[in-house]
C-alpha cells in the first residue's frame, strides 16, 4: 500500500510522474531499513531485548508513512539528495517524539504509531515553508486527465487496503477493520455528495474526491479498535470528509497564501486536518470511557486522562513543526544544491526522459487549440479530416 498506493497517489503533476513513483519507492525502502534499526534502538533504551521480526517490519512501514506524507508537501521542489536527508532526519525526529509519548506520557505503543499522519503532515508543511515559492508563470504544477487518472488509481488502492493498515498494530484487529471500513465508506459517499454541492455547475471534481475519500481512514486511525458503535465511526467519516472538502476551498485559497504555505499535494487537508479531528475524537472518547468506568466519580482520573491525550497531541504537532523548520533550513544549504525554481515539477532534470514523451506532454496540453485550428483549416481547404492533423512534434516545431 505504501509503495504502490501512495506512489501513484502522488502522480498528480503532469511532468513529474517518474519522480513521484521512483523517489517514493526509494524513500520507502530506505526508510523501512532505518525504522527497523531505530525500533531496535528504542527497545534497547527501554532495557528490553526483542529480536527484529515481522512486527518490527510492520512498525517500520507504519512509521515510514510519515515520510511519504511529508514528501507530498514538497513534491517537485526537492532534489533526490534533499529527499534522502529529509527521510533520515524525519524518522529520527518521529522516533524521538514516539519515545517521549511512550516513556513520559505513558501513551500505548500502538497509539503513538498512528501519529504518523499528524506528524508527517505538519512536518511536511513546516519543511515546505523553507523552500522558495514557484514563480507565478510556472504552469508545470498543473495536472492532466492522465495524471489525475493515475492518482485516482493509487487512491483506490490505498482505500482498499486502509483497513488492514489501521489494524496492523492494534490488538482488536477485527474491530479496527470494521470501523475503518465504515468510516471510509461514509467518506466515499460524502465526498461525491459534497463535491457536487460545492461546485458551481453541480459536477464532480476528481481532485476533491481523490483527497476526501481517505479522510475517514485518517481520522479513525488512532481510535479504530476502541469504537464499539458503528454510528460513531460513520459520523467521524462524515465529519472528516466535510473538513477535507471545506479545507480544499478555504484553507488552500485563503490561509495558504496568507501563511505562505506551499502544499503541492494538499496533505494539509487530506491528512493534517483529519488527523487533528482524530486526535480530538480520541480525547473525547477516552474521557467518555473513563467516565463510564468510574461512573463519573473520579474526576481527577478523568482530568489526568485528558491531560495525557492532549499532551501527546501537542507534543507530536509541536515537535513536527519545529523539527520540520530546522530540517527545511538544513536542506537549503549550498552543499545539497537546492533546486532552482525554474526546475520545479519536472522529470527531465533527474531522469532519462525521451524527447517524444516531453513532446506528447506538450501536445496534450495544447490538444484543444490544435484540434480547433485543424478543423478550421479542414473546412477551408477541402474538408478532409486528416489533412491538417500533424504529429505533435511537427506542430510544436520539434524534429
Amino acid at each position: 500500500m505504501v509503495i504502490f498506493g501512495f506512489g501513484f497517489f502522488l502522480m498528480v503533476l503532469r511532468r513529474y510522474g517518474f519522480s513521484s513513483t521512483g523517489f517514493n519507492f526509494l524513500l520507502v525502502v530506505l526508510g523501512v531499513q532505518c525504522s527497523v534499526v531505530a525500533e531496535d534502538l528504542l527497545v534497547f533504551l527501554r532495557g528490553g531485548r526483542n529480536a527484529a521480526g515481522l512486527k518490527s517490519l510492520a512498525k517500520a512501514f507504519v512509521s515510514v508513512t510519515a515520510v511519504v506524507i511529508s514528501t507530498g508537501a514538497v513534491l517537485g521542489r526537492a532534489n533526490p539528495v534533499q529527499l534522502l536527508v529529509m527521510t533520515l532526519a524525519e524518522l529520527v525526529f518521529f522516533y524521538v517524539s514516539r519515545y517521549i509519548n511512550e516513556t513520559f506520557l505513558e501513551v500505548p505503543e500502538h497509539l503513538t504509531g498512528t501519529h504518523v499522519f499528524l506528524f508527517g503532515a505538519y512536518f511536511g508543511l513546516a519543511l515546505a515553508s523553507r523552500f522558495p515559492e514557484a514563480p507565478p508563470g510556472l504552469d508545470k504544477d498543473r495536472s492532466t486527465p492522465k495524471s489525475e487518472l493515475f492518482s485516482v488509481l493509487g487512491t483506490v488502492f490505498v482505500w482498499v487496503f486502509w483497513p488492514s493498515f489501521n489494524s496492523i498494530l492494534p490488538f482488536s484487529k477485527m474491530q479496527a477493520v470494521l470501523n475503518t471500513y465504515l468510516a471510509l465508506a461514509v467518506s466515499a459517499v460524502a465526498a461525491f455528495m459534497l463535491s457536487a454541492l460545492t461546485s458551481k455547475d453541480g459536477k464532480f471534481r476528481m481532485a476533491q474526491i481523490r483527497s476526501a475519500v481517505l479522510a475517514g481512514g485518517v481520522t479513525i486511525s488512532c481510535i479504530a479498535e476502541r469504537i464499539h458503535h458503528p454510528w460513531i465511526a460513520m459520523l467521524l467519516g462524515l465529519l472528516a470528509t466535510g473538513i477535507t472538502i471545506l479545507g480544499s476551498h478555504c484553507v488552500q485559497r485563503c490561509f495558504n497564501p496568507a501563511l505562505k504555505l506551499q502544499d503541492t499535494s494538499g496533505v494539509h487537508f487530506t491528512f493534517g486536518l483529519p488527523a487533528v479531528l482524530g486526535a480530538v475524537a480520541a480525547v473525547v472518547l477516552a474521557l467518555v470511557e473513563a467516565g463510564i468506568d468510574t461512573r463519573w466519580i473520579e474526576l481527577s482520573r478523568l482530568g489526568y486522562d485528558a491531560f495525557v491525550c492532549i499532551g501527546a497531541f501537542c507534543q507530536t504537532i509541536s515537535t513536527a513543526l519545529i523539527t520540520g523548520l530546522i530540517t527545511g533550513l538544513i536542506l537549503n544549504i549550498k552543499l545539497l544544491k537546492a533546486v532552482h525554481v525554474s526546475k520545479y515539477f519536472d522529470d527531465q532534470f533527474y531522469w532519462e526522459v525521451s524527447f517524444k514523451i516531453i513532446s506528447d506532454s506538450l501536445w496534450g496540453s495544447s490538444f484543444s487549440t490544435l484540434m480547433k485550428n485543424s478543423r478550421d483549416l479542414n473546412k477551408k481547404y477541402g474538408g478532409k479530416k486528416e489533412l491538417f492533423l500533424f504529429p505533435a512534434q511537427t506542430v510544436l516545431g520539434h524534429p
